[in-house]
């Protein structure tokens, strides 16, 4: 049976921050990253915790920080806990698997998501004005359609907290337009490449979104990567584009919350063990795909 984590208060470090999922230690000019197996649906973490979910994210971002340093570097140091400072190797069990030590980065103001089909906020967003944040798209596209090309769709945090779907152009206002246009080109990229390596998967890229940071002068990727949180895979054999596709991430959770009855307001409610499982075997599933390899 899997240890479940839920929260790491066993480390007494200054706490950088706590995410819905992720707990973050400040530890000067590296952080440590740990995920938990908290689940978050609609920005309303649950009760329940999911069985391995923490360390699916945490090998698969492994795994791609790896696999794209050609592209762009990246804030990984290690994910080996013996080699972590202050003593942290003793919490080897605790952390084996869930956790990861970066370079503190500064962050830029930005979400940089690649659509190559046309679902989710970007497809509600398509039927209404035939655009996603100012791309003109063409007319009679229907839901999960592969676009003609991946397009670049930022969004940025606005003054409320919350992210803003904004054009490339507003993008470039606020950040400057070099740095823009280098964040439009190493997410496609990045995009470009692994939608090439999913396929040979079995599995289709729908879109992701990225997170970059300065590290020394150097653009890098950060955060997570190519994870069933922050990307949507779709099991190619099974694609048929005019309706939702089987998906590998939390979009099975989201779709029984839609029809639960619950008003996506805090507290969120307890979920049916058939949902935790089958939730369970969604990431299991997508690291086995992605990786090839058994957690």
């Amino acid at each position: 049976m899997a240890k479940l984590v839920n929260d790491t208060d066993f480390i007494k470090l200054p706490l950088f921050i706590k995410g819905k999922v992720r707990n973050v230690y400040d530890l000067g000019d590296k952080l440590l990253f740990i995920a938990t197996d908290r689940i978050s649906a609609f920005d309303v973490v649950f009760p329940n915790l999911i069985p391995n979910k923490g360390k699916v994210l945490n090998s698969i971002s492994e795994f791609w920080f790896n696999y794209t340093r050609d592209i762009i570097g990246n804030h990984m140091l290690t994910t080996d806990v013996s080699q972590y400072p202050g003593g942290l190797s003793r919490f080897q069990e605790e952390l084996e698997g869930r956790s990861m030590l970066v370079k503190k980065a500064e962050m830029v103001n930005a979400e940089c998501i690649v659509r190559g089909y046309l679902e989710g906020s970007g497809l509600k967003e398509y039927l209404k004005t035939g655009s996603i944040c100012g791309i003109k798209l063409p007319a009679g596209l229907v839901q999960a359609q592969k676009l003609p090309e991946p397009i670049f769709t930022p969004s940025t945090k606005a003054h409320t907290g919350h992210d803003e779907n904004v054009s490339f152009e507003v993008l470039a206002d606020r950040i400057g337009t070099e740095l823009a246009q280098k964040l439009r080109d190493v997410s496609i990229a990045l995009y470009d490449k692994v939608s090439r390596y999913a396929q040979t998967k079995g599995l289709l890229l729908a879109d992701t979104k990225f997170e970059f940071g300065i590290i020394d002068g150097e653009l890098v990727v950060a955060d997570e990567m190519f994870t069933p949180d922050s990307s949507r895979f779709w099991a190619e054999d099974e694609y048929e584009p005019g309706r939702p596709q089987r998906s590998f991430d939390k979009q099975y959770l989201r779709d029984y919350l839609e029809s639960s009855g619950w008003d996506k307001k805090p507290p969120a409610p307890e979920l049916p063990e058939e949902v935790v499982e089958k939730t369970a075997a969604k990431y299991m599933e997508a690291y086995e795909r992605i990786t090839g390899k058994k957690l």
